[in-house]
């Protein structure tokens, strides 16, 4: 069985069902931290949440979970591409909107949008776009929302502005998160690790030469506070390959071995 953040409508179900191919259950959660928890509680196979938006950045209650919550790897990933639009209630108008409502990533992603023609609208978040276009149907008509078409057809609005997002190009990264690392090799394949070093000088820059040193490619570095102290900070990164590759499984060790806190996130396909 497959979580994901629902209710129905939202962009990842839509993720769940591409991801999936539809031979796989799928079970919806109200947050993303309750669908990573619910596998690790051993009450679904797995999930899929997002982790990173090409507008908004890093989805950091996935980061916070995977480094700090639960005993999960990343099994795998999926890009979705995100159209957003303005919704409204069948047969309402711009003029009739008062408040414009999603989940925050939304709201950041057409941003131009809601200052330019909204700037004078009350803005307010949902914990997602299904949950929004839900309030929409039962509102009055001066609540309007963004959010995917398919929560435009489930909850029979009208969309007012189709694509609304400030880039075309807005797309969002889930992974797919279980119990067990994935054991198969591909092509293409990624590997996570989060880790925190000592906050002196070159700490940073020794940690990330181990892997230069090795000729490894570092795609992406993200950081993210420790939470138990002001001023300290884990580190995610993400490197071409699989930790089976002899070269890139010991050059984690030794960044394991120059680290405080180390944690292997997974090794899988993209």
């Amino acid at each position: 069985m497959l979580g994901y953040l629902g209710p129905s409508g939202t962009f990842s179900q839509q993720a769940a069902v591409e991801w999936s191919g539809g031979k796989e259950e799928i079970k919806e959660y109200s947050t993303i931290y309750s669908a990573i928890l619910a596998v690790q509680n051993g009450e679904i196979d797995r999930a899929i949440v997002p982790i990173e938006n090409s507008i908004d950045g890093s989805i950091n209650t996935t980061l916070d979970a995977l480094a700090f919550d639960v005993d999960l790897f990343i099994t795998g990933e999926y890009i979705l591409h995100i159209s957003e639009n303005l919704m409204v209630k069948k047969g309402a108008c711009k003029e009739d909107i008062k408040i414009i409502t999603s989940h925050p990533q939304p709201i950041g992603q057409c941003s131009r949008l809601l200052s330019h023609e909204f700037s004078d609208r009350k803005i307010e978040f949902t914990d997602s776009t299904a949950a929004a276009a839900k309030r929409i149907s039962e509102s009055d008509g001066s609540v309007a929302c963004i959010g995917s078409s398919a929560s435009a057809e489930l909850y029979g609005l009208d969309i007012l502005r189709p694509d609304c997002g400030d880039d075309a190009n807005n797309s969002t990264r889930f992974v797919i998160v279980e119990k067990n690392p994935a054991k198969s090799v591909t092509q293409h394949d990624k590997t996570s690790v989060v880790f925190a070093v000592d906050n002196k000088p070159g700490s940073l820059y020794s940690a990330i030469e181990l892997l230069a040193a090795s000729k490894i490619n570092m795609t992406k570095i993200e950081s993210r506070p420790m939470k138990d102290k002001l001023g300290k900070y884990v580190f995610f990164i993400d490197i071409d390959g699989n930790i089976d590759d002899a070269s890139i499984y010991f050059a984690l060790d030794k960044l394991r071995q120059n680290t405080y806190f180390y944690k292997f996130l997974g090794s899988y396909g993209y």
